[in-house]
């Protein structure tokens, strides 16, 4: 595909079809660097993103059947 840059300010931009950017899994963030001469766009992939919703369908509802709720073990004494 080629395109040509645009002038916005004193900065020039690239208008970037939705459907590569669905393709490459970028929606808002980008981290963007150089590699030689070429310029890389990348998608920003936060390390923690996501861990807990991943975390919570590994979860076994019965892996503590012996463990009673608040409602049945009345208050709590410390």
């Amino acid at each position: 595909m080629r395109t040509s840059l645009r002038k916005l300010g004193n900065s020039r931009c690239v208008l970037i079809p939705a459907a590569l950017l669905t393709e490459c899994g970028i929606s808002d963030e980008i981290d963007l660097h150089l590699e030689g001469k070429r310029i890389v766009i990348e998608p920003v992939n936060s390390p923690r993103s996501g861990w807990f919703r991943e975390y919570q369908a590994d979860l076994d509802p019965d892996a503590w059947p012996d463990l009673l709720s608040d409602a049945e073990n009345g208050e709590w004494e410390w």
